[in-house]
């Protein structure tokens, strides 16, 4: 009997069969119920000319929807040009092949509104793809959302050809310093009393307003969600991150393809923050910066959320590009723990694996388990652990010369951050810079650290400071002569 009920709801619920056979225990996973009526955003005046401005009819046929107990909002061919989007509870907003929403290049529609960003609670503008305090909501279909993300980002020449550079950067905008280009004066203002992305000294609210171009949001904001399903849709081009769920419980990421220009700032494909039950499958991702990156909230404001993200499988997925295919941190401070990663590739990232953080965070990072993961062409090491991390990817550190000091112990307390018990399985390198780092703390050393059936061919060894407890079993590295 409990065998053919076992069939029953493998049949009834596809993602069933992604927690089999866990390392550790975790709930049931399925779809949003939403309910079965539909309208389309047609009905309430939008035009799909990408140049008609449909914020109001995607507002209204939201709320309509809504009134009526939810359903599907469809969206058919064409270019919905549009300010932001708020989703409700009980809706699916379905994107039909060939529809295309682009949000406006204008950020007098995005108000600044009170939120998170990097972990820390600040202002940002609105996103334009946003959802807070909601259940049952999905984003399906073969459409395309696009955050016009070239409108809000800074840009760096040397991540551009020179037509690029100069294309970009003819008419508005300033070159701060030689090489690197903000928007708009206000961008730069803002910029310059910045702590990692989040200004300082702003005390009202038009302190705030003038470095408004700044707080580019990122593009698609749920928080505090519960029974999230996005599907098949492509999201593109977003201001910061793109896709960024938030003390979200029981999501769905399932066939969507996340992607960004390799220049874009701060552009990280998924980042799942203090979020439960996620499960992360046959996806593609392609970023500016990290590819599938977890974290938990940053420094005193994330432990004081006290919110791990815990219980997340990542399955069948493909990173194409970005600092980092599968990535901890560096905002870890609320703890990550219990992640299934399997059956994975990446393909051109900066790092494979990427394990980030430094004094001041905090946090445990626990029970990880890495299986199945094959890498190609990655451009420094195939896997790190780095516990001086200081707003770098791997690469720029590397170029910059920076040579974080191993020997200074400090005292230990809850700022310290802790890796430990991670396991790593059946994993394949064809070309790294460096074949892995371990780089903990002198008074906190990364500890527990498995790694089973590991070929790595690459440029340079191993290196290994302030870890210990490292198993290896059947660990092969090649060195590129």
């Amino acid at each position: 009997m409990m065998a053919i009920f076992a069939l029953q709801l493998s049949a009834q619920n596809p993602y069933e069969k992604f927690i089999h056979n866990l390392p550790f225990p975790m709930a049931e996973i399925s779809a949003p119920t939403i309910p079965d009526r539909q309208v389309k955003l047609t009905d309430f005046g939008a035009v799909g000319d990408g140049e008609t401005l449909c914020t109001e009819a995607f507002a209204k046929a939201i709320d309509a929807l809504s009134k009526r107990g939810g359903g599907h909002l469809i969206v058919p061919r064409g270019i919905w040009h549009t300010g932001p989007i708020v989703l409700k509870s009980n809706i699916d907003l379905h994107l039909e092949m060939g529809a295309v929403i682009l949000f406006a290049a204008d950020e007098t529609l995005y108000p600044l509104i009170s939120t998170s960003f990097e972990g820390l609670d600040t202002y940002r503008c609105q996103s334009p793809l946003s959802g807070n305090g909601l259940h049952d909501i999905s984003v399906t279909g073969q459409g395309v959302i696009d955050g016009n993300g070239r409108y809000w980002r800074p840009l760096k020449k040397s991540k551009v050809t020179d037509s690029q550079w100069k294309e970009f950067t003819e008419g508005s905008g300033v070159e701060t310093k030689k090489g690197y280009w903000v928007p708009s004066e206000g961008y730069a203002k803002g910029e310059a009393s910045a702590n990692m992305n989040v200004p300082q000294g702003m005390n009202t609210k038009e302190d705030w307003e003038s470095v408004k171009r700044f707080l580019r949001p990122v593009m698609v904001s749920l928080v505090n969600c519960r029974n999230v399903l996005l599907q098949d849709v492509i999201f593109q081009n977003s201001p910061a991150w793109n896709i960024h769920p938030l003390m979200c419980e029981n999501i769905i990421l399932d066939h969507v393809l996340a992607r960004n220009p390799a220049y874009a700032q701060n552009g990280d494909a998924l980042d799942l923050e203090s979020c439960r039950n996620a499960l992360i499958v046959d996806s593609k991702f392609d970023a500016g910066d990290d590819g599938i990156c977890i974290k938990s909230g940053k420094d005193a404001d994330g432990r004081k959320r006290g919110r791990p993200c815990e219980n997340v499988v990542v399955d069948g997925c493909t990173v194409f590009a970005g600092h980092g295919g599968f990535v901890v941190g560096s905002e870890m401070s609320g703890g990550v723990k219990n992640i299934m990663v399997r059956n994975c590739q990446f393909l051109g990232t900066d790092v494979g694996l990427r394990f980030k953080s430094t004094r001041g965070r905090g946090g445990i990072v626990e029970n990880i388990n890495i299986d199945g993961i094959s890498m190609t062409d990655i451009k420094t090491d195939a896997i790190t652990f780095n516990m001086y991390y200081g707003g770098k990817s791997v690469a720029e550190a590397l170029a910059d010369g920076d040579n974080p000091n191993n020997t200074d112990m400090m005292p230990v307390d809850e700022t310290t951050p802790i890796f430990r018990n991670i396991n790593i399985s059946n994993v394949v390198c064809n070309g790294a810079g460096r074949a892995m780092e371990f780089n903990g703390l002198p008074e906190m050393p990364i500890d527990g650290i498995t790694l089973r059936n590991v070929n790595i061919i690459a440029k340079k060894d191993a290196e290994f400071h302030n870890c210990k407890n490292i198993t290896q079993k059947d660990v092969k590295i090649t060195l590129l002569e």
